[in-house]
């Protein structure tokens, strides 16, 4: 007899999908992106993106509706609601306003990222978060719009992925950045950082009841080779660059990093939840060929299940231990699964992906560790950065010259997930019946 069994979440469990303005919302002609796919960096442009600024949010946040979704992550673009560094678009702050609007009606918790990657054109020319000024301009902008759409919405992510965000430009060169370093990358998280503090302490003193945290990029990672303590060095050197250093300022108030500790005593405590990205795990070994990256190189675990273009490699257990890493680091401290997906256009790998990871997040729940909610990335397609349009991460695909959506069969898994508060063995026999086994053992 086949096994019929659910994985059931906590009452009241979030359960949305993520999204990014500059990838969604189309025509975002003012911003650091925008000059950086004009000057061919990216695989194509982003154009219309999803034409959310064109009102097509509207249908695309009625599919998650009826989709059973109660929560969705979007985040504000900066070049809209401060086009000037002394002018204030209060069109845009009202666009927003109707899109909080429209969340709440169909019964959907916003939550919004205030800083998602793209920096206004006019902070860029002045070096973007180089300079020490940052925070305080930052600050500025994330007062105005909290003030502005406090009446909508009270989970608030200050930046999303503040590694990512330096060392993909200030290391790897893949964004947009005008110059290369990684000490410049470490001083830019540690402005980042200070930005998040001051942005912490700013949305308080207008919203009290607000809850405010940061949505931080967790890469697991392990030796390529056991025996090497070559290995062993790089992999602590990367682990810590990429995975501790912001987090170890706002434990401590001083960011550890590769190259020095930077003190951001104001930063200490600044969270009330920790959002957690989490996509792949990562190998790690000695490389004499990469002194830009401090002699590390990173690639797959050899023999992992691959996505379409050998992005993300899916390993379903580093969910598990980046909550393990997060419950540890902060005892107590609601989790929020911010972002995990797949590039997938057919959608061969998403359905099991999607019920592998969300049985590991079962798994940690049911060691009583505080995960309150999980954002799919994403919703519809999207324009994702330097890649362009040849990665599909949407539960709904895009056809960009039409703009017409046609819905993946994750799509209807999610739904149902969502409906249920749970994954069971039925779902997971109709949509992925190759993992049902591992997920269902006799």
């Amino acid at each position: 007899m086949a096994i019929q069994a659910t994985y059931h979440f906590p009452r009241g469990f979030l359960w949305g999908t993520a999204t990014a303005a500059h990838q969604v919302e189309g025509n975002n002609t003012n911003n650091q992106w925008w000059k950086w796919e004009q000057e061919g960096h990216t695989q194509g442009t982003s154009g219309l993106a999803a034409d959310w600024c064109g009102g097509r949010w509207k249908e695309d946040f009625d599919r998650p509706a009826e989709a059973g979704q109660n929560a969705h992550r979007l985040s504000v673009e900066w070049s809209r609601i401060q086009p000037t560094p002394d002018t204030w678009d209060e069109d845009a702050l009202e666009h927003y306003r109707n899109m909080l609007r429209g969340l709440r009606e169909r019964g959907m918790t916003p939550m919004i990222t205030l800083h998602h990657f793209s920096d206004p054109l006019w902070f860029y020319e002045m070096n973007a978060w180089e300079q020490p000024d940052a925070a305080t301009l930052f600050e500025k902008f994330v007062r105005k719009t909290v003030e502005a759409l406090k009446e909508y919405c009270t989970l608030w992510c200050t930046i999303n992925e503040p590694n990512v965000y330096a060392l993909s430009g200030y290391v790897t060169g893949d964004f947009p950045t005008k110059h290369r370093g990684v000490r410049m990358a470490m001083q830019v998280m540690s402005n980042m950082l200070r930005g998040h503090a001051a942005a912490y302490r700013a949305i308080h003193q207008v919203q009290r009841e607000a809850r405010v945290g940061y949505a931080h990029h967790h890469r697991p990672m392990v030796s390529k080779h056991a025996w090497s303590p070559l290995d062993a060095l790089m992999r602590s050197l990367r682990y810590n660059g990429v995975n501790m250093a912001f987090p170890s300022g706002i434990s401590t108030g001083t960011m550890r990093t590769p190259v020095g500790n930077f003190r951001v005593p104001e930063a200490k405590g600044t969270q009330d939840f920790l959002g957690l990205n989490y996509y792949s795990v990562d190998t790690v070994s000695f490389h004499l060929g990469k002194p830009r990256e401090l002699f590390t190189h990173s690639e797959f675990p050899v023999g992992s299940d691959m996505s379409d273009t050998n992005f993300i490699a899916n390993i379903p257990s580093g969910l598990f231990d980046t909550i393990k890493w997060a419950v540890r680091a902060y005892p107590n401290l609601p989790i929020l699964i911010t972002e995990n997906g797949v590039e997938d256009v057919d959608d061969h790998m998403r359905p099991r992906y999607l019920a592998q990871h969300i049985h590991q997040m079962w798994r940690a729940v049911n060691f009583n560790w505080p995960v309150k909610g999980y954002f799919h990335w994403t919703l519809v397609d999207n324009f994702e950065w330097e890649r362009g349009w040849t990665q599909r991460f949407g539960l709904w695909g895009l056809d960009v010259e039409t703009q017409k959506r046609t819905k993946r069969p994750s799509a209807d898994l999610y739904a149902e997930i969502c409906k249920e508060n749970g994954l069971s063995s039925e779902m997971v026999q109709k949509y992925c019946p190759e993992v049902f086994d591992q997920l269902f053992p006799v």
